[in-house]
């Protein structure tokens, strides 16, 4: 830790929690008064000067110690004085923006709504065989099921308006302010596995399904494992594989507000958006028709997004997500 100024409270307070060990390392300042009874539990203690301090640069992200996957917060940028300045000043015309935005999404028919929402800004880009023309699966008796990495509350959104009609989607937690602002049916999991497999056997028995099998959100170019219950729902399954860019606030939290976070997103200057459709699984890699097994789906269909974005599958889940963060099990907060 970095002392720049003793408090007595302060460091009574970190020793009666004992948050201090024998492997602590202190760093201080100099010309500074060192608090003993603090620096008595270090192991080293470093003294940086100012001219030190003045040719600290960023570390790149390659050089980290270890991948950093999972943090928090809303900021999107390193908050100098200027790119805060900016901010405040954005900010009032942001959130101006966002209500208009997110009127135009909700009252406009999509190929309505697709100039105007260009037009104030939304950026997003489509690619993949599906692309422009949905799957008909009009003659079948079940829907298909749209498998994507989840970004944003918004990707499902996202999904439908690229085959340009509504979907289905199930969410592990969605605030009811943005239930009620969502302009597709959305449902909740239960987190008891045959209660929502049954629930999604008769969700995709009436029309095509979105799932983020993630569970969660993820901000860095990482996928969390897939939880394999989508894999034995349908053999029509197509893969998404989504990104965005965002240059001023996050659109996603773990331990904040979560009704904020489409206004979050939908407050930056220009969001952007890519989805890219990767074609509908084939018949070999199905636990139906192929005999593949429902984890040997999931993984499969985890690795081919993860190579459509050039990200990196990891085996953490939503769960682990929470704890790390917000220190619970990702129940929602309102």
């Amino acid at each position: 830790m970095e002392v720049k100024r003793t408090n007595g409270v302060f460091m009574h307070k970190i020793l009666e929690e004992k948050k201090t060990d024998s492997n602590l390392i202190g760093i201080g300042c100099f010309n500074k008064s060192l608090d003993q009874q603090l620096f008595s539990h270090c192991k080293e203690i470093y003294l940086v000067s100012e001219a030190e301090k003045r040719n600290w640069q960023i570390l790149p992200r390659q050089k980290y110690p270890m991948p950093l996957i999972f943090h928090d917060g809303r900021l999107a940028f390193r908050p100098t004085f200027f790119a805060t300045l900016a901010m405040f000043m954005w900010a009032p015309l942001g959130f101006f923006i966002c209500i208009i935005r997110i009127i135009v999404g909700l009252l406009l028919p999509y190929k309505v709504s697709f100039p105007i929402l260009a037009f104030i800004g939304i950026r997003w880009t489509l690619s993949g065989p599906n692309s422009i023309t949905p799957i008909n699966n009009e003659k079948k008796s079940r829907g298909v099921l749209y498998v994507c990495n989840h970004r944003t509350l918004l990707d499902p959104l996202y999904i439908s308006m690229a085959v340009v009609k509504p979907l289905t989607a199930v969410t592990y937690s969605l605030s009811r302010f943005s239930e009620l602002l969502a302009p597709i049916k959305t449902v909740r999991l239960t987190r008891d596995r045959e209660k929502d497999s049954k629930m999604m056997e008769n969700l995709i028995s009436h029309g095509d399904l979105v799932i983020c099998p993630e569970g969660t959100t993820c901000r860095e170019p990482f996928l969390l494992r897939f939880s394999p219950l989508f894999a034995e729902l349908s053999d029509e399954i197509v893969p998404v594989a989504l990104d965005l860019q965002v240059s001023m606030f996050y659109g996603t939290t773990a331990s904040g507000r979560k009704w904020l976070d489409p206004i979050f997103f939908l407050s930056n200057p220009y969001p952007y958006y890519s989805v890219k459709f990767l074609g509908k699984l084939p018949t070999s890699y199905t636990c139906g028709a192929g005999g593949k097994s429902r984890i040997e789906v999931a993984n499969h269909v985890q690795t081919e997004i993860a190579k459509a974005l050039g990200f990196e599958c990891t085996n953490y889940t939503r769960k682990e997500k929470y704890k790390i963060l917000a220190g619970n099990g990702g129940y929602l907060r309102d």
